[in-house]
């Protein structure tokens, strides 16, 4: 009798994560436990799209966040909780002092950081719930079984009805969840990395990375949903409301524990992290998710699901995914996300993450600096999470004042339909600055309010740069406003990188106004250099020019040199007034 072998794919030990060895400078698939043992020595995640990285680096920390709120740095639990043979906490004494609970929490994480790599409580937790890691297991990582599926979606839904009438049904081909592809049954991706016929193949390491992007990134082409008593409609992934900035580093192990978040709000200290798959069943975890409740704990955030997602194979291990929206809660209000930008509603007064657009994909990171950091305290502002955080470990004393950090942002675009939000395109962007920079304890020189200051002026300048260019392109009789947009976004792509340096230069023994004129002088340069370029190609129409009407109905000649003189006016205005 012929013995048939369950498959297996555990991602506590088959390797699926892609990083670059700094030892070789070379890319690896790693395990997880690999992962964690070797953090020190990986420079970075390295998958498919930064997106992805952003998604399994979210995983990671999940896991992290799990382990250390239960264990310190040297193995030992912690006294205000009982945590059994699987690591899981049992109970916790709501008694215990938070202020200790915080001071613990912050040794562990010093603990940590300075011996530069994790323990093996990490590789303990993991081997005690490898069950949970297996793509095959009998609760399959990040899926549900059929039964499971079945039990909560219509009839004509089901996997079993499917498998029946031979008719596909709420289902998601590969080629739409590798985020890559991205392509529906009702348009065709054009200029996808795999021709027509490999579109819906991959590796099982591919399956489990795309798998947890599309949880965090998922569309709204899907119509299947669960069985509900109220009605909702499928959302988009929890990443894809946002816009991401994390903390980067030197090296894997040290982006990890910059983002890695021991220490909340006061109210939030006592709460168990329960990432998803600690939830004893899937019936369990889809009746938290009905509550449609934010939820309390990083773990259970970030591994959020979108959808319940089902897995059959044919006999050529060819995957048929099952895919049915289920309830998602609202992000009004939901600032226990760390990692996004913010911004006020003004009917509620409650804060909503940023969600970037094509119209705002080339606005640089640092020009919207003033949402990152509140610079002006302001009760309409609510900074970035994992900025705060960097200054709770800049203010404790665990990362040096000098050290030079990395913010960064990855960012996945939708096409702005909001019938399908399928991905149009995928940006990342960075800014290094020293903390002592970023979290200055001066108050007359105080750094970001002076930088916020010096990005507003740079501002005023692009947009009469703006203006400038609109106006050549009212004298040409073209769109002016098409014109002045793509000649304003080549004028930033000018200013990026030198602004970039420029911030990475500062430290916070600086003479403020010498470094301030020695951005001005860039800018001067820049914005001179670039207003020549245009009058270089001017035309005897741009030098004769048109006659406009002004507000008061007064004609006046413009041309090519009063649009000039404008825009220099108002230059050394503002550079000479600052």
């Amino acid at each position: 009798m012929k013995t048939v072998t369950k498959q297996s794919f555990n991602l506590t030990t088959n390797p699926w994560i892609v990083v670059i060895d700094a030892r070789t400078n070379q890319q690896k698939k790693v395990s997880l436990i690999e992962l964690f043992r070797n953090a020190q020595y990986y420079r970075q995640l390295a998958g498919d799209m930064r997106t992805q990285d952003l998604a399994i680096l979210r995983l990671l920390l999940a896991i992290l966040t799990t382990v250390y709120t239960r264990y310190s740095a040297e193995n030992q639990p912690y006294e205000w909780l009982i945590v059994n043979d699987e690591l899981k906490v049992e109970s916790v004494d709501e008694d215990y002092d938070t202020s200790k609970i915080k001071t613990e929490l912050t040794q562990s994480w010093h603990d940590l950081y300075d011996s530069g790599h994790f323990s093996e409580i990490v590789t303990d937790y993991l081997q005690r719930h490898a069950d949970q890691f297996d793509l095959f297991g009998d609760q399959p990582f990040y899926q549900v079984t059929a039964s499971a599926y079945d039990a909560v979606v219509p009839e004509s839904k089901s996997v079993a009805r499917s498998k029946r009438t031979g008719k596909a049904t709420g289902q998601v081909a590969v080629r739409q969840m590798n985020r890559r592809i991205s392509e529906s049954g009702n348009s065709v991706a054009l200029f996808a990395p795999k021709v027509d016929e490999t579109k819906n193949e991959l590796s099982l390491a591919e399956l489990a990375r795309w798998l947890i992007m599309y949880q965090n990134y998922t569309g709204v082409t899907d119509k299947t949903k669960i069985n509900n008593n109220e009605k909702f409609s499928n959302g988009a992934g929890w990443l894809y409301r946002l816009t991401p900035v994390f903390a980067s580093g030197n090296t894997l192990f040290e982006i990890l524990m910059l983002n890695l978040i021991l220490v909340g709000d006061s109210e939030n200290v006592l709460a168990v992290q329960q990432p998803v798959w600690e939830y004893p069943t899937v019936s369990d975890y889809l009746r938290e998710r009905q509550r449609q409740q934010v939820p309390n704990n990083l773990a259970a955030l970030y591994t959020t699901w979108s959808r319940f997602i089902h897995i059959e194979w044919d006999e050529y291990q060819r995957p048929t995914i099952y895919s049915a929206g289920i309830p998602m809660f609202d992000n009004e209000g939901a600032l226990i996300e760390p990692m996004t930008l913010w911004h006020q509603d003004k009917k509620s007064s409650q804060f909503r993450p940023v969600t970037a657009t094509i119209q705002s994909m080339s606005k640089a990171m640092w020009r919207n600096f003033g949402q990152y950091v509140n610079v002006y305290h302001r009760d309409d502002i609510n900074g970035a999470g994992i900025v705060e955080w960097l200054d709770y470990l800049k203010s404790s004393g665990l990362v040096p004042a000098d050290q030079q950090l990395r913010l960064a942002s990855t960012v996945l675009i939708s096409d702005g339909n909001s019938s399908s939000q399928m991905p149009a395109t995928e940006l990342y962007d960075d800014m290094r600055i020293q903390a002592d920079v970023l979290f200055d304890e001066s108050t007359a020189n105080y750094w970001p309010v002076r930088i916020e200051n010096v990005i507003q002026t740079t501002q005023k300048i692009g947009d009469g740069y703006y203006h400038f260019a609109a106006t050549i392109g009212r004298i040409r009789n073209i769109d002016a406003k098409q014109f002045g947009q793509r000649h304003s976004a080549q004028f930033y792509a000018e200013l990026n990188q030198p602004f970039k340096a420029w911030l990475a230069s500062l430290t916070g023994n600086d003479d403020r106004e010498a470094k301030i004129s020695e951005w001005q002088h860039t800018l001067l340069q820049i914005t001179l250099r670039a207003a020549d370029t245009m009058m270089a190609t001017s035309s005897p129409r741009d030098t004769k020019g048109i006659v406009e009407l002004d507000n008061n109905n007064v004609a006046h000649q413009i041309n090519v040199f009063t649009a000039n003189n404008q825009l220099r006016r108002l230059v050394f205005t503002e550079l000479n007034g600052k």
